[in-house]
């Protein structure tokens, strides 16, 4: 433990480096570059500390409250969360550093001055929250991540937008600790005592673990984009600079996974059944309303911000399904559906960190992230076109990557559901299957649209057709993922079996437990309802048929030339101008017409000149969040409220404020006199 903390106060130490060197050729260098040795070597700790086993490493720091100190500790569970964090924050800081210098050679600045101080403070954050081990320290990194991923939303401030999207992250982001800390204070109020350790000897009433429940899905749900509660991703996300978004979509909100799954899984001892199905319910509402926000989106930091929303509704709905297992009593079975959630989670930080760079290359290339003023750029940008192909083939769940391994993995807990003894269950848990299924397909069309639009056609604006190859520094941030986006696709067992101690940990059971003997190359987990998957041969099979598809093209195709008008997008005769083609708009309409006219209330509104008159025809489309109408205006409305009541306070007296501290102290006693009974 002694070296991941010390890992940790160096992450401290380069922020201040950074500060120091601020405006020195080595700024970038010396942040980007230091952050990822620590972030190296923690990740380095962390996979050592799974393959190797041992016992939970534990430190008492002599800080906090009183009588209380800093409880730290790092068991199974921190060490997966760990490494996504980690290896996220080794591919973000090489891009950043190559984008930061791509900036400063096209602009003859860095445009990632506020960054760098803010960048290792906040991989600090996320790494302190892993491996607190008492509610005190767990609140007060998880705050200071909060602030620190704020601050660096706010680095974009010149930006219009970017204030509306920095006061809507910090209300949410207020409100869900605001609901961690009052989840915390029902798990410690029997005892008094608010080390991990303690709460876990002293397992709640019904009521009050339902209530915590329900509070950590608010808090932790709010931080990792729940619906209703995912209103500010996608505002926050494109804010921030590409390689600070890839770190809030992609790992920041794992952060609020790993907080879901350690106060559910561990902290509250044995789950009740209606735990998973709650769980599940919102998980299903996620994915589904995640992918059709991702349609209806133009811009492209926008489109994969919410796509990152489906995606943790597919993890919520994974451990919905492990609550409902585990509380079964099989324990086998929760262990597949738990090994479904965390390889999903490590899949979704690589392919989403990737496609977040990939948006970054195209910003840096073009200086647009609208869809509709790109195009073309796979003829300008081939190695990022063919890296981003992989993570759009990745997310959309196409074998043999990553992303189909974690949905196979989920589907199989899915069809394990007749094993259950509730029929309510085993109703919801096929509503879900369908939900998911239909988000997945949403997804593969989503991202058809997005690499379509973005790398194929005609370019749609001058600065696509004279757009040039981003530097090799980002090029490698890209290839790291989408290199492991492809390994682990093939194999991915490996990985698995380096999660199990945190399923013993957290489910008692592994999803192997049964077989004998379950070879590197070959996923079988022994709930899997006789099914299996072999990334390697899949892998040679599609390489074998797409060499003989191929060949048979080239040799049963005609080499004379053919002349014939091509189709332009149900125009009439040849047109070589880009704007015959189709537009990301008019791609998403069949879908946003058939889901979201009732849902969204979106409407196309077509401008038509009359006859005669030579201005163009305008499309525009306008929808609604609901979230924004339930959730975000009325809670927008009340903090209006209370900021200029309590605005009243800097403008009183002395003497009143006197009064209102002893007040203050007259209500904490009598608290504490009531709780005492």
């Amino acid at each position: 433990m002694g070296l991941v903390v010390s890992a940790i106060a160096f992450l401290f130490a380069v922020a201040i480096a950074g500060t120091a060197a601020k405006r020195l050729p080595q700024e970038s260098t010396v942040v980007y570059g230091g952050t990822a040795a620590a972030c190296a070597l923690i990740a380095l700790w962390a996979a050592l500390r799974l393959a190797g086993g041992g016992p939970d490493a534990t430190m008492i720091l002599p800080v906090g409250l009183p009588w209380i100190q800093a409880h730290l500790r790092a068991d199974a569970l921190s060490a997966v969360f760990l490494i996504v964090v980690n290896l996220g924050g080794i591919t973000a800081s090489l891009f950043g550093w190559g984008y930061e210098r791509a900036h400063h050679e096209s602009h003859g600045s860095s445009q990632d001055g506020p960054v760098l101080p803010l960048y290792p403070l906040f991989l600090a954050g996320m790494n302190m929250v892993l491996i607190a081990a008492d509610a005190f320290t767990f609140l007060l990194s998880w705050e200071f991540m909060s602030l620190a991923s704020w601050l660096l939303v706010l680095s974009t401030h010149r930006d219009p937008d970017t204030p509306k999207a920095a006061r809507l992250y910090i209300i949410m982001a207020s409100f869900g600790t605001a609901c961690l800390l009052l989840a915390f204070g029902v798990l410690a109020t029997a005892h008094g005592d608010y080390s991990f350790a303690a709460i876990r000897a002293h397992t709640p009433a019904a009521g009050s673990a339902a209530l915590v429940v329900a509070l950590i899905l608010l808090g932790a749900g709010s931080k990792a984009g729940l619906v209703p509660l995912h209103v500010w991703l996608p505002l926050a996300h494109p804010a921030a600079p590409s390689h600070v978004s890839a770190l809030m979509s992609g790992v920041m909100t794992k952060v609020a996974v790993y907080a879901m799954i350690r106060v559910l899984f561990d902290l509250l001892g044995e789950p009740e059944w209606w735990w998973g199905g709650v769980t599940m319910g919102f998980g299903a509402l996620t994915a589904v309303m995640g992918v059709l926000y991702a349609l209806m989106q133009d811009d492209v930091k926008r489109l994969l911000a919410c796509s990152t929303v489906e995606n943790i509704g597919a993890i919520v709905i994974a451990l919905g399904l492990a609550l409902v297992f585990k509380a079964a009593h099989t324990p086998v079975i929760a262990a597949l559906a738990l090994a479904a959630a965390l390889l999903h989670v490590v899949n979704h930080s690589l392919f989403k960190s990737l496609l977040f760079f990939a948006a970054g290359a195209m910003l840096t290339a073009t200086g647009s992230r609208d869809l509709n003023r790109l195009g073309g750029l796979i003829h300008r940008m081939p190695t990022t076109a063919v890296l981003a192909l992989i993570g759009a083939a990745a997310i959309s769940a196409l074998p043999p990557l990553n992303g189909f391994v974690g949905e196979w993995l989920l589907f199989q807990a899915i069809l394990n559901a007749p094993a259950l003894s509730e029929w309510s269950l085993k109703i919801e848990i096929a509503v879900v299957g369908a939900a998911l299924a239909l988000a997945t397909a949403l997804a593969a069309a989503c991202f058809v649209r997005l690499y379509g639009i973005a790398f194929l056609g005609r370019p749609r604006s001058r600065a696509a057709a004279e757009a040039v190859e981003v530097g090799r520094a980002m090029r490698l941030g890209m290839a790291v993922p989408a290199v492991l986006c492809v390994v682990l696709g093939v194999l991915p067992t490996p990985l698995i079996r380096l999660f199990e101690p945190a399923l013993r940990l957290l489910v008692e059971a592994g999803p192997f437990d049964g077989r004998a003997y379950q070879p590197w190359f070959w996923l079988a987990p022994t709930s899997a309802i006789g099914n299996s998957y072999n990334g390697l041969i899949m892998l040679v099979v599609i390489a074998l048929l797409s060499v003989v598809l191929v060949l048979g093209i080239h040799r049963k195709a005609s080499d004379r030339v053919r002349w014939s008008i091509p189709w332009g997008c149900g125009f009439d005769g040849p047109d070589p101008a880009a704007v015959t083609q189709y537009t990301a708009s008019s791609f998403g309409q069949p879908i946003r017409r058939a889901f979201g006219s009732t849902v969204f209330r979106a409407r196309d509104h077509v401008d038509m000149p009359a006859p005669g008159d030579t201005r163009p025809a305008r499309l525009s489309v306008t929808w609604t969040d609901p979230a924004w109408v339930v959730v975000v205006e009325p809670l927008s409305r009340a903090v209006g409220w209370l900021a200029e009541k309590a605005n009243r306070l800097q403008f009183m007296t002395i003497r009143r404020y006197l009064t209102l501290m002893f007040l203050a102290l007259v209500v904490l006693l009598v608290m504490v006199a009531v709780t005492q009974r």
